[in-house]
């Protein structure tokens, strides 16, 4: 079976970048105008994520000085809910893996997965609130905003998620997830975070939005009385600017890596088009992708493979780097166990290739829609299989930039690990 070949293709977006970030931080908190609401002195925790944002350092470092302009004694605070297997050192270290040190940003980290209980919602959920947070005198909250991996609502993805699932810490995370089982989604995350911004010193928020470059397109400062309505106003320009897979239907998408730093679920599911059913796209939902083969994990991930199971097929070095505690411990937390479950693997690139082309339907190997990626946070550049290029030919916002060239398969029968 001779796999299609395939060509490079570059993606035209129209992005809108941020270039100064230090100068955005600074224009965003001082239009907070938050003199008047806190006194020289009092500290400040800020919460930082796992996911893979960009500049996330120098963000937290321009943070970290505003604060300070201000008199306050700023400290920094994973918020990652079980990430890390739900150790605090580890989630320490993902931060630092970030660039996100006390060094860089002038502010010690103060990690643990301790929590308290800050009071419950009108439907009797309790909530939950890192320890070291809920004692400082204002707590900053900083995340990125983009559509959830699982649920769909006007708000999603973002500062709401950070103060439920990354400062709840893997107590409030697990808690919730269940809850949101009896209740919708929308009904827990706004509860909660109503709560967390009444009874936890909620002093702004700073909500990040990236273009389909992965580089950070806004930077918005928010006030805590505030947080629904600009998140919502977020959430749509998030939208617009989220990256997108080329073409609407896909035989075999192959994906170079999947990490937690790419993707709370691994791969970003609007973009494969698995966001309601790991395997399969819902009816309206687009993209169509067949089947998805994994070829490993990105190194930021720490071994958690949480996501993998969206996937049909993988190559056995995506399930040898696999944490499986660690990816086990963040899919239940999660209430997604089967984002966890293990896809048909292979010890080659060639074999894998090869036996998902097997199930693809009523189509030969060589003239079969294939579309490999980095990650679903990377997509400004892709390689297609030739069987695209009628489609290409017709659009104006895809580039070819390299002829068609059998995959290079080594003497392993391996791809190279990027393209």
């Amino acid at each position: 079976m001779a796999p299609p070949r395939m060509l490079r293709v570059k993606q035209k977006f129209e992005a809108p970048t941020l270039e100064d970030i230090p100068a955005a931080v600074r224009t965003e908190v001082q239009s907070l105008a938050l003199d008047s609401k806190v006194t020289a002195g009092e500290s400040v925790a800020i919460s930082v994520g796992s996911r893979g944002i960009a500049n996330i350092a120098l963000i937290i470092k321009s943070l970290v000085e505003e604060l300070k302009a201000l008199g306050l004694e700023p400290f920094l605070v994973p918020a990652m809910g079980s990430h890390g297997g739900g150790v605090a050192e580890a989630q320490q270290a993902i931060i630092e893996g970030y660039g996100v040190t006390e060094e860089y940003t002038g502010a010690p980290i103060k990690a643990s997965m301790e929590t308290v209980q800050v009071g419950e919602t009108e439907d009797g959920v309790p909530v939950f609130f890192d320890q070291y947070a809920y004692d400082a005198d204002h707590v900053a909250v900083v995340g990125r905003i983009k559509p959830h991996t699982d649920f769909v609502g006007e708000i999603e993805s973002g500062l709401h998620k950070m103060m439920l699932i990354g400062l709840g810490k893997h107590k409030g995370a697990a808690l919730y997830h269940q809850a949101i089982v009896h209740y919708s989604f929308d009904r827990i995350i706004r509860s909660v975070g109503q709560t967390v911004i009444d009874k936890c010193g909620v002093l702004l928020g700073l909500g990040l939005v990236e273009n389909q470059y992965d580089k950070t397109a806004l930077i918005k400062g928010v006030g805590a009385e505030e947080f629904v309505d600009r998140e919502k106003e977020l959430l749509v320009l998030a939208k617009k600017w989220m990256p997108r897979l080329p073409f609407e239907t896909v035989d075999l998408l192959i994906v170079d890596e999947i990490g937690k730093n790419i993707s709370g679920a691994g791969m970003d599911t609007n973009v494969v088009g698995r966001k309601f059913h790991d395997n399969h796209a819902a009816e309206k939902e687009y993209p169509k992708v067949t089947r998805i083969l994994v070829r490993g994990l990105t190194e930021e991930t720490h071994g958690n493979a949480s996501g993998i199971g969206t996937a049909e097929y993988a190559h056995k070095r995506a399930i040898e780097e696999m944490d499986r505690e660690i990816t086990y411990i963040n899919c239940m937390t999660g209430n997604h166990p089967s984002g966890a479950h293990i896809p048909l693997y292979f010890d080659t690139d060639r074999i894998c290739i090869d036996r998902a082309l097997e199930t693809v339907g009523l189509v030969e190997a060589e003239n079969a829609r294939v579309l490999r990626i980095h990650n679903t946070l990377d997509l400004a550049e892709v390689l297609v299989s030739e069987a695209y290029l009628p489609e290409i030919e017709k659009r104006e916002d895809l580039e070819i930039i390299g002829e068609a060239e059998d995959m290079p398969f080594d003497a392993n029968d391996d791809l190279p690990l990027t393209f």
